[in-house]
């Protein structure tokens, strides 16, 4: 494997208000993007194997790629250009139309990729150069796992039905920085939903502000 990439693992995807942040990483760190909600819905429905009764976008490309004997063998979020992330999508294929292993890569949204990753268990990979410039927030994801575990045990406990649930899967912006530490007075984060301009995922400008 190329030494100028890490592999991450999604450690978390959290719905917001209207998008969703998804956390890439590993023991060492822990970064975020911040996704479309359709997207980020899609992500979250693969990762807790939740079935559908109608194949949903991504659902139908995986199934296309099965048909041609293909399938996602990994995918790189290879470059940030200021907080919008772009990726590659790799596919291999190897079928009766090809005498030999064809792979083929691909532009794509990273918040696709990274679905199309989870839904056929890909690796997935971020170039270094991509690692050494977002913001590390692992501490952040830790104080909202921790908050979400202690809400949990509270409904078990018998507390307010649905108290956890909120916790975990319906925190606001506006949490999360209370969370991170970081006031949001002033902080207008620009979402990118994938339909106008630039059509790559963002990484939310106030994660970047953590540390100042």
């Amino acid at each position: 494997m190329n030494k100028d990439v890490i592999e991450v693992q999604v450690r978390a995807v959290l719905p917001l208000e209207g998008s969703f942040a998804v956390f890439l990483g590993n023991e060492e760190k822990v970064f975020v993007i911040y996704i479309d909600e359709s997207v980020g819905t899609a992500i979250s429905m693969f990762m807790r194997g939740v079935s559908k009764e109608r194949p949903l976008t991504h659902d139908l490309v995986g199934h296309i790629l099965m048909a041609f004997g293909a399938k996602v063998d990994r995918i790189i979020i290879n470059n940030i250009n200021g907080s919008v992330f772009h990726a590659r999508l790799i596919i291999s294929a190897e079928n009766q139309l090809h005498t030999s292993r064809k792979v083929i890569e691909l532009d794509a949204r990273p918040s696709d990729s990274i679905a199309m990753a989870v839904q056929q268990n890909a690796p997935i990979f971020v170039a270094k150069k991509v690692w050494a410039a977002v913001e590390d927030v692992s501490e952040t994801l830790a104080q909202i796992e921790k908050r979400g575990l202690e809400a949990q045990q509270g409904a078990e406990a018998g507390d307010t039905k649905g108290e956890a649930d909120d916790e975990l899967e319906e925190l606001s912006d506006e949490d999360i920085n209370t969370i991170a530490g970081i006031s949001s007075e002033g902080d207008d984060d620009e979402y990118d939903d994938g339909f106008g301009g630039d059509d790559d995922d963002e990484e939310g400008e106030e994660w970047k502000k953590a540390d100042g």
